[in-house]
């Protein structure tokens, strides 16, 4: 399968790399509208190279669109490469609102192309391992999570292009950074109730927030919550996910949720624990996300079927970022949104 990678900033080369080693996929060309952007790619890969997103649709050589751009471009992008029957891979956010996403997913399944959101992190050994114990039922009947990124961001970064944290091409650490994590608890807890949020923008010069917390009600009755800052000082010093249940106790950590830092399992003794404690610690970051993500579309495509992470998905963690941000703004509960 050919892909072309559209919008040639930071993220990008993080496609470029895992299209050249995913099995079945090949990087044909970038796509952007400042030239200079795209040489290094003409260069390390060398592809071809469009200044024009309509020239890029009209090549028969292209299977695959990867859209890089800001979030709030994703919309139309994706409209106009599923209507020239590009399947579609889109980092995430999906969109920046509900209205647009289900404009992606409509124009998908109107034009028989596939659509994949990027949430790599699903693919870390670490939490497909706990996925795994979890369809077995070996957490039994949950009782709450909670989700946790106290990260570094500082205002260099926010200053390295225009958009970025901004409200209408960016969004804030709930939006730009959380979203993974949000993403994790839903496939991990399942569907969210009801959500109660409080955000600020502490210390970045930023539109959107950079601090943000909040409690979430799930739909099988179980609870959550949520704490996510770009602000902590002088680095990054973690990402975890805890998860508790009637016949078990998890939480997985690190800088960024790669490791068990806790196993505790009704069915599991101490020799089975450790073991798959050490497994992970021993390869915690295993293929990469994105890698993974271009090889199943290869595969969705190949097979005709959906991709394991779908626009569906992608909706939910959108749906539930906008929830905690409407809940912020209001000062009281919100009802998440399908």
């Amino acid at each position: 399968m050919n892909f072309a990678i559209v919008g040639c900033g930071h993220i990008a080369k993080k496609h470029a790399d895992a299209i050249q080693a995913a099995d079945g996929a090949t990087l044909f060309a970038v796509c952007d509208t400042v030239s200079e952007k795209m040489e290094p790619f003409v260069i390390d890969y060398g592809v071809e190279a469009f200044d024009d997103f309509s020239k890029l649709l009209a090549n028969d050589n292209v299977d695959v669109i990867n859209i890089c751009t800001p979030s709030g471009f994703h919309g139309d992008l994706a409209v106009q490469a599923a209507a020239a029957g590009k399947h579609i891979v889109v980092e995430k956010p999906i969109a920046l609102t509900l209205e647009d996403s289900q404009r992606i997913i409509d124009a998908c399944k109107e034009n028989n192309v596939k659509l994949s959101v990027v949430h790599p992190n699903r693919f870390r050994p670490v939490m497909m391992e706990i996925k795994e114990l979890m369809n077995q039922g070996k957490i039994g009947k949950l009782s709450h999570a909670n989700a946790t990124v106290r990260w570094n961001r500082n205002q260099a970064y926010y200053d390295q292009a225009p958009w970025r944290g901004t409200k209408s091409l960016d969004g804030g650490v709930l939006m730009n950074q959380a979203i993974h994590n949000l993403d994790l608890i839903l496939w991990l807890m399942g569907d969210v109730e009801e959500v109660y949020s409080m955000s600020a923008t502490r210390l970045r010069d930023i539109e959107a927030e950079d601090v943000s917390t909040g409690v979430i009600r799930f739909k099988n009755g179980s609870l959550g919550m949520i704490e996510a800052a770009t602000t902590i000082y002088p680095k990054n010093l973690e990402e975890t996910i805890s998860l508790f249940g009637e016949t078990g106790s998890v939480k997985i950590g690190g800088t960024t949720a790669t490791l068990f830092e806790h196993l505790t399992i009704e069915d599991l003794n101490d020799e089975e624990s450790n073991t798959l404690i050490e497994k992970v610690k021993a390869d915690p970051f295993g293929k990469p996300g994105h890698q993974w993500i271009i090889e199943d579309m290869v595969k969705a495509i190949e097979e005709d079927r959906e991709p394991v992470v779908t626009g569906e998905d992608g909706k939910k963690a959108l749906a539930l970022v906008l929830a905690l941000y409407d809940s912020a703004e209001k000062n009281t509960p919100v009802r998440v949104l399908d």
